[in-house]
């Protein structure tokens, strides 16, 4: 069994897209895909254009409520995915343990995924693009990681 944790600032818009993308594509490995926020509000829905950008490729994340990342999260996860390398950074200043399981959602490409919050529908289809092309890496170093 693996525990992934994907992490964005406020559990809005990429780590729900993110975490639903992940479960989709590890649908039948021995897994547990789950995300939180490092800056949430409690019990949002995910933004209403996330809803929309995510369903217009398919994927419904209309049931996702944000969570605030806690350190029984932090504990359960065998790997955390971050959308930034400033949270990583934070991360690990405050948790020093998490070294070698806290990696950027980005890092097969060396990138940032922007946070669309509060900006236009442009700035969400951009995130879907970057969570969608970098998704295969994850699931596929998971997969394997599970052979």
């Amino acid at each position: 069994m693996k525990n992934i944790l994907v992490l964005c600032t406020g559990n809005v818009c990429r780590s729900p897209t993110a975490e639903y993308l992940l479960r989709k594509s590890l649908e039948g490995v021995d897994c547990i895909v789950q995300s939180a926020g490092m800056g949430a509000v409690v019990d949002s829905p995910a933004e209403p254009m996330a809803q929309k950008v995510a369903l217009s490729h398919g994927l419904d994340i209309s049931a996702h409520r944000s969570r605030q990342v806690t350190m029984d999260m932090l504990k359960w996860a065998d790997l955390v995915l971050v959308m930034e390398k400033a949270q990583k950074i934070h991360l690990l200043e405050r948790y020093s343990w998490l070294d070698g399981k806290v990696f950027c959602y980005g890092d097969s490409i060396k990138v940032d995924v922007p946070d669309p919050h509060g900006r236009p529908e442009s700035a969400f289809v951009m995130a879907w693009n970057f969570i969608e092309k970098l998704t295969p890496y994850w699931a596929q170093k998971i997969s394997h990681h599970e052979e």
